[in-house]
Protein backbone atom coordinates (compact mmCIF):
# COMPACT_ATOMS: atom_id res chain seq x y z
CA UNK A 1 0.00 0.00 0.00
CA UNK A 2 1.60 2.96 -0.77
CA UNK A 3 0.29 6.32 1.77
CA UNK A 4 1.06 8.49 -1.19
CA UNK A 5 -1.67 7.30 -3.36
CA UNK A 6 -4.58 6.61 -0.64
CA UNK A 7 -6.97 9.64 -0.40
CA UNK A 8 -6.52 10.40 3.37
CA UNK A 9 -2.40 10.55 2.44
CA UNK A 10 -2.09 13.96 0.71
CA UNK A 11 -0.89 15.78 4.22
CA UNK A 12 1.71 12.75 4.73
CA UNK A 13 5.39 13.16 4.32
CA UNK A 14 7.58 10.59 3.06
CA UNK A 15 6.51 6.57 3.86
CA UNK A 16 5.87 6.03 7.44
CA UNK A 17 3.49 2.94 6.51
CA UNK A 18 6.57 1.01 6.11
CA UNK A 19 7.91 2.49 8.60
CA UNK A 20 5.13 0.92 10.77
CA UNK A 21 4.72 -2.52 9.22
CA UNK A 22 8.86 -3.31 9.58
CA UNK A 23 9.08 -6.53 12.39
CA UNK A 24 10.18 -4.99 15.29
CA UNK A 25 11.28 -7.35 18.43
CA UNK A 26 11.60 -4.51 21.04
CA UNK A 27 8.08 -2.77 19.50
CA UNK A 28 6.23 -5.23 18.13
CA UNK A 29 2.46 -3.18 18.72
CA UNK A 30 2.53 -0.75 15.66
CA UNK A 31 2.66 -3.37 13.04
CA UNK A 32 -0.46 -5.09 14.33
CA UNK A 33 -2.46 -2.13 14.80
CA UNK A 34 -0.98 -0.55 10.99
CA UNK A 35 -1.99 -3.96 9.06
CA UNK A 36 -5.68 -3.56 10.71
CA UNK A 37 -6.49 0.06 10.84
CA UNK A 38 -4.18 1.26 8.25
CA UNK A 39 -4.02 -1.20 5.94
CA UNK A 40 -7.72 -2.28 6.50
CA UNK A 41 -6.85 -6.26 7.29
CA UNK A 42 -9.59 -8.14 8.94
CA UNK A 43 -8.85 -9.98 12.11
CA UNK A 44 -8.32 -13.34 10.61
CA UNK A 45 -5.62 -12.49 7.84
CA UNK A 46 -2.97 -14.45 8.29
CA UNK A 47 -0.51 -11.50 8.76
CA UNK A 48 -2.63 -9.63 11.49
CA UNK A 49 -3.05 -12.63 13.60
CA UNK A 50 0.55 -13.15 13.44
CA UNK A 51 1.33 -9.45 14.24
CA UNK A 52 -1.09 -10.21 17.69
CA UNK A 53 1.17 -13.18 18.64
CA UNK A 54 4.27 -11.16 17.88
CA UNK A 55 3.04 -8.94 20.77
CA UNK A 56 2.71 -11.99 23.25
CA UNK A 57 6.30 -12.71 22.79
CA UNK A 58 8.59 -9.58 22.90
CA UNK A 59 8.24 -5.57 23.60
CA UNK A 60 6.54 -4.27 26.56
CA UNK A 61 3.22 -6.88 26.77
CA UNK A 62 5.38 -9.49 28.03
CA UNK A 63 7.11 -7.27 30.87
CA UNK A 64 3.90 -5.84 32.10
CA UNK A 65 2.44 -10.00 32.23
CA UNK A 66 5.28 -10.59 33.68
CA UNK A 67 4.54 -8.68 36.99
CA UNK A 68 0.92 -10.21 37.30
CA UNK A 69 0.27 -11.81 40.22
CA UNK A 70 -1.24 -14.70 40.21
CA UNK A 71 -4.97 -13.91 41.70
CA UNK A 72 -4.39 -11.42 38.25
CA UNK A 73 -3.38 -8.02 39.53
CA UNK A 74 -0.52 -6.04 39.92
CA UNK A 75 1.04 -4.76 43.00
CA UNK A 76 -1.76 -5.28 45.55
CA UNK A 77 -4.90 -6.41 45.70
CA UNK A 78 -8.06 -4.50 45.14
CA UNK A 79 -9.62 -1.98 43.05
CA UNK A 80 -6.02 -1.43 41.77
CA UNK A 81 -6.16 2.48 41.06
CA UNK A 82 -2.75 3.15 43.02
CA UNK A 83 0.29 3.13 42.65
CA UNK A 84 0.36 4.98 39.67
CA UNK A 85 1.19 3.93 36.90
CA UNK A 86 2.10 0.23 37.98
CA UNK A 87 -1.35 -1.01 39.87
CA UNK A 88 -3.76 -3.22 38.16
CA UNK A 89 -5.64 -0.33 36.56
CA UNK A 90 -3.21 1.24 34.83
CA UNK A 91 -1.36 -2.07 33.99
CA UNK A 92 -4.85 -2.96 32.17
CA UNK A 93 -5.13 0.00 30.28
CA UNK A 94 -1.43 -0.19 29.00
CA UNK A 95 -2.46 -4.32 27.88
CA UNK A 96 -5.11 -3.06 25.94
CA UNK A 97 -3.32 0.20 24.27
CA UNK A 98 -0.60 -1.74 23.58
CA UNK A 99 -2.57 -4.49 21.54
CA UNK A 100 -2.68 -7.71 24.07
CA UNK A 101 -4.53 -10.76 22.24
CA UNK A 102 -7.93 -11.18 24.81
CA UNK A 103 -7.70 -15.07 23.73
CA UNK A 104 -4.89 -14.95 26.52
CA UNK A 105 -5.92 -16.41 29.57
CA UNK A 106 -3.68 -13.62 32.03
CA UNK A 107 -5.87 -11.17 29.85
CA UNK A 108 -9.11 -12.97 30.75
CA UNK A 109 -7.76 -13.59 33.91
CA UNK A 110 -7.24 -9.70 35.00
CA UNK A 111 -10.54 -8.49 32.84
CA UNK A 112 -12.14 -10.65 35.37
CA UNK A 113 -10.37 -9.56 38.54
CA UNK A 114 -11.16 -5.42 37.72
CA UNK A 115 -14.39 -6.30 37.51
CA UNK A 116 -14.74 -8.41 40.64
CA UNK A 117 -12.64 -5.60 42.73
CA UNK A 118 -12.94 -2.09 40.78
CA UNK A 119 -17.09 -1.94 40.52
CA UNK A 120 -19.00 -0.18 42.85
CA UNK A 121 -22.56 -1.36 43.75
CA UNK A 122 -24.06 1.43 41.46
CA UNK A 123 -21.91 -0.86 38.49
CA UNK A 124 -19.57 1.90 37.95
CA UNK A 125 -15.57 1.49 38.04
CA UNK A 126 -13.97 3.27 40.91
CA UNK A 127 -10.73 4.35 42.18
CA UNK A 128 -11.95 2.52 45.69
CA UNK A 129 -14.88 -0.22 44.81
CA UNK A 130 -17.08 2.63 46.33
CA UNK A 131 -19.35 4.97 44.62
CA UNK A 132 -17.27 7.96 45.85
CA UNK A 133 -14.28 6.83 44.13
CA UNK A 134 -16.08 7.48 40.31
CA UNK A 135 -14.91 9.74 37.98
CA UNK A 136 -15.53 10.13 34.22
CA UNK A 137 -11.86 9.78 33.21
CA UNK A 138 -11.43 6.17 35.10
CA UNK A 139 -14.98 4.83 33.73
CA UNK A 140 -13.81 5.80 30.02
CA UNK A 141 -10.59 3.96 30.18
CA UNK A 142 -11.31 1.03 31.60
CA UNK A 143 -14.60 0.68 29.67
CA UNK A 144 -12.14 1.39 26.68
CA UNK A 145 -10.06 -0.92 27.61
CA UNK A 146 -11.87 -3.69 28.44
CA UNK A 147 -13.69 -3.59 24.96
CA UNK A 148 -10.50 -3.72 23.22
CA UNK A 149 -9.70 -6.67 25.48
CA UNK A 150 -13.04 -8.67 24.77
CA UNK A 151 -15.53 -7.64 27.40
CA UNK A 152 -18.10 -6.04 25.17
CA UNK A 153 -20.56 -8.35 25.61
CA UNK A 154 -20.39 -9.26 29.45
CA UNK A 155 -23.34 -7.77 31.25
CA UNK A 156 -21.19 -6.41 34.00
CA UNK A 157 -19.35 -3.81 31.59
CA UNK A 158 -22.50 -3.20 29.58
CA UNK A 159 -23.86 -1.91 33.38
CA UNK A 160 -20.39 0.06 33.89
CA UNK A 161 -21.13 1.54 30.05
CA UNK A 162 -24.71 2.41 31.03
CA UNK A 163 -24.16 3.86 34.25
CA UNK A 164 -21.34 6.10 32.42
CA UNK A 165 -23.95 6.70 29.83
CA UNK A 166 -26.79 7.58 32.95
CA UNK A 167 -24.02 10.16 34.71
CA UNK A 168 -23.03 12.09 31.34
CA UNK A 169 -26.93 12.57 30.71
CA UNK A 170 -28.28 13.12 34.25
CA UNK A 171 -30.92 10.93 33.07
CA UNK A 172 -32.29 9.14 36.00
CA UNK A 173 -29.57 10.70 38.18
CA UNK A 174 -30.44 12.66 41.87
CA UNK A 175 -28.97 15.64 42.45
CA UNK A 176 -26.07 15.43 45.49
CA UNK A 177 -28.85 16.58 48.05
CA UNK A 178 -31.07 12.97 47.77
CA UNK A 179 -29.14 11.28 50.02
CA UNK A 180 -31.73 8.62 50.18
CA UNK A 181 -31.48 8.03 46.13
CA UNK A 182 -29.73 4.84 44.72
CA UNK A 183 -28.28 6.70 41.84
CA UNK A 184 -27.46 10.00 42.34
CA UNK A 185 -23.81 12.30 42.17
CA UNK A 186 -21.73 13.02 45.30
CA UNK A 187 -19.91 15.54 46.08
CA UNK A 188 -16.31 13.21 45.42
CA UNK A 189 -15.60 12.83 41.92
CA UNK A 190 -18.27 12.21 39.49
CA UNK A 191 -20.46 15.62 40.93
CA UNK A 192 -22.87 16.33 37.69
CA UNK A 193 -23.93 16.09 34.27
CA UNK A 194 -21.58 16.62 31.08
CA UNK A 195 -18.96 15.29 32.62
CA UNK A 196 -18.59 17.88 35.96
CA UNK A 197 -16.15 16.45 37.78
CA UNK A 198 -14.69 17.53 41.71
CA UNK A 199 -11.07 17.44 40.60
CA UNK A 200 -12.09 20.09 38.23
CA UNK A 201 -13.44 22.30 40.39
CA UNK A 202 -16.84 20.72 39.93
CA UNK A 203 -16.99 22.42 36.34
CA UNK A 204 -17.42 19.82 32.99
CA UNK A 205 -13.67 17.75 32.46
CA UNK A 206 -13.06 17.92 28.68
CA UNK A 207 -10.00 15.06 29.64
CA UNK A 208 -12.61 13.08 31.65
CA UNK A 209 -15.59 13.60 28.50
CA UNK A 210 -12.64 12.49 25.94
CA UNK A 211 -12.25 9.35 28.00
CA UNK A 212 -16.18 8.40 28.37
CA UNK A 213 -16.46 9.30 24.81
CA UNK A 214 -13.49 6.78 23.92
CA UNK A 215 -15.27 4.44 25.36
CA UNK A 216 -18.82 5.10 23.99
CA UNK A 217 -16.65 5.01 20.46
CA UNK A 218 -15.78 1.44 21.49
CA UNK A 219 -19.64 0.39 21.45
CA UNK A 220 -20.70 -0.86 17.81
CA UNK A 221 -23.27 1.63 16.54
CA UNK A 222 -25.89 -1.68 16.47
CA UNK A 223 -25.26 -2.41 20.48
CA UNK A 224 -25.63 1.25 21.66
CA UNK A 225 -27.99 2.03 23.56
CA UNK A 226 -30.20 4.48 23.20
CA UNK A 227 -28.80 6.26 26.94
CA UNK A 228 -25.20 5.61 25.03
CA UNK A 229 -26.41 7.81 21.87
CA UNK A 230 -28.19 10.39 24.17
CA UNK A 231 -24.54 10.82 25.85
CA UNK A 232 -22.21 10.41 23.11
CA UNK A 233 -24.85 13.42 21.47
CA UNK A 234 -23.94 15.46 24.78
CA UNK A 235 -20.42 14.71 24.36
CA UNK A 236 -20.11 15.51 21.14
CA UNK A 237 -21.77 18.96 21.56
CA UNK A 238 -19.58 19.84 24.54
CA UNK A 239 -15.99 18.82 22.31
CA UNK A 240 -17.19 21.22 19.95
CA UNK A 241 -18.19 23.67 22.42
CA UNK A 242 -14.75 25.06 22.21
CA UNK A 243 -12.02 25.30 19.55
CA UNK A 244 -10.33 22.21 19.70
CA UNK A 245 -7.18 23.73 18.17
CA UNK A 246 -7.46 26.03 21.39
CA UNK A 247 -8.90 23.52 24.24
CA UNK A 248 -9.89 26.04 26.10
CA UNK A 249 -12.77 23.91 27.81
CA UNK A 250 -13.45 24.98 31.62
CA UNK A 251 -10.28 25.16 33.68
CA UNK A 252 -11.34 24.73 37.71
CA UNK A 253 -8.17 25.38 38.89
CA UNK A 254 -6.29 27.16 36.20
CA UNK A 255 -6.73 30.37 33.87
CA UNK A 256 -5.64 28.82 30.71
CA UNK A 257 -5.55 25.61 29.03
CA UNK A 258 -2.84 22.58 30.22
CA UNK A 259 -0.01 22.49 28.37
CA UNK A 260 -0.26 19.03 28.02
CA UNK A 261 -3.34 19.26 25.27
CA UNK A 262 -0.39 19.98 23.15
CA UNK A 263 2.47 17.16 23.72
CA UNK A 264 1.15 13.90 21.95
CA UNK A 265 2.37 11.11 23.91
CA UNK A 266 1.58 7.34 24.83
CA UNK A 267 -0.06 5.40 26.68
CA UNK A 268 -2.86 7.33 27.21
CA UNK A 269 -3.72 7.53 31.04
CA UNK A 270 -6.30 10.08 32.31
CA UNK A 271 -4.36 13.12 30.52
CA UNK A 272 -5.37 14.26 27.48
CA UNK A 273 -4.18 16.05 24.33
CA UNK A 274 -5.03 17.95 21.52
CA UNK A 275 -5.05 14.33 19.33
CA UNK A 276 -7.32 12.51 21.35
CA UNK A 277 -9.55 14.70 20.23
CA UNK A 278 -9.42 14.08 16.96
CA UNK A 279 -9.03 10.63 17.65
CA UNK A 280 -12.46 10.40 19.78
CA UNK A 281 -14.57 12.70 17.31
CA UNK A 282 -13.03 11.32 13.82
CA UNK A 283 -13.98 7.86 15.32
CA UNK A 284 -17.54 9.05 15.98
CA UNK A 285 -18.12 10.33 12.16
CA UNK A 286 -17.02 13.80 12.91
CA UNK A 287 -13.98 14.11 11.70
CA UNK A 288 -14.46 15.52 8.23
CA UNK A 289 -16.26 18.79 10.48
CA UNK A 290 -14.28 22.24 9.50
CA UNK A 291 -14.04 22.88 13.03
CA UNK A 292 -11.45 20.43 13.32
CA UNK A 293 -9.52 21.95 10.59
CA UNK A 294 -6.98 24.06 12.91
CA UNK A 295 -6.35 21.02 15.20
CA UNK A 296 -5.63 18.96 12.09
CA UNK A 297 -3.10 21.12 11.10
CA UNK A 298 -1.09 21.70 14.26
CA UNK A 299 -1.40 17.99 14.45
CA UNK A 300 -0.26 18.01 10.39
CA UNK A 301 2.42 20.24 11.40
CA UNK A 302 4.55 17.80 14.18
CA UNK A 303 5.30 14.87 11.36
CA UNK A 304 9.17 15.48 10.47
CA UNK A 305 9.85 14.80 6.83
CA UNK A 306 9.74 10.88 7.24
CA UNK A 307 5.87 11.68 8.17
CA UNK A 308 6.93 10.64 11.70
CA UNK A 309 5.37 11.85 14.40
CA UNK A 310 8.06 12.71 17.91
CA UNK A 311 7.08 11.34 21.53
CA UNK A 312 6.15 14.04 23.15
CA UNK A 313 4.84 12.90 26.57
CA UNK A 314 5.84 9.82 28.23
CA UNK A 315 5.56 7.74 30.97
CA UNK A 316 8.80 6.22 30.88
CA UNK A 317 10.23 5.45 34.08
CA UNK A 318 6.61 5.50 35.99
CA UNK A 319 5.21 1.91 34.26
CA UNK A 320 6.53 -1.53 34.38
CA UNK A 321 8.41 -0.88 30.85
CA UNK A 322 9.85 2.35 29.12
CA UNK A 323 8.15 2.77 25.62
CA UNK A 324 10.20 4.56 22.76
CA UNK A 325 12.16 7.95 23.66
CA UNK A 326 11.03 11.18 24.80
CA UNK A 327 11.45 13.70 21.70
CA UNK A 328 12.42 10.80 18.85
CA UNK A 329 9.87 9.65 16.02
CA UNK A 330 7.45 7.38 17.83
CA UNK A 331 5.87 4.62 16.01
CA UNK A 332 3.05 4.80 18.21
CA UNK A 333 2.05 8.56 18.27
CA UNK A 334 2.45 8.07 14.47
CA UNK A 335 0.00 5.51 14.52
CA UNK A 336 -2.01 7.65 16.84
CA UNK A 337 -1.85 10.43 14.08
CA UNK A 338 -2.00 8.48 10.51
CA UNK A 339 -5.66 6.58 11.97
CA UNK A 340 -7.24 10.16 12.89
CA UNK A 341 -6.18 11.34 9.66
CA UNK A 342 -7.13 8.34 7.88
CA UNK A 343 -10.31 8.77 9.68
CA UNK A 344 -10.92 12.54 8.96
CA UNK A 345 -12.07 11.19 5.35
CA UNK A 346 -13.46 7.77 5.70
CA UNK A 347 -13.79 5.74 2.87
Amino acid sequence: MDIAEAPWGKDINGDPLTWLLEEDIENPGPRYFALRDLCNLPDDHPEVEAARQAILRSGPVPVILDAQETEGYWVKPGPGYNPKYRATVWSVISLAQLGADPEDQRIHHTCDYLLEHAVAKTGAFSMTGTPSGTIYCLAGNLIAALIDLGRLNDPRLAAAAEWLARATTGEGMAPIEEKGASLRYLKSGVCGPNFECSANNKLPCAWGGLKAMRAFSRIPENSRSPLVRKAIDVGIRFLFSRDPAQADYPMGWSEKPNRSWWKIGFPNFYISDMLEILEVLSALGHGGNERLDAAYQLIIDKQDEQGRWPLEYTYNGKTWVDIEEKGKPSKWVTLRALRAIKNRAPG
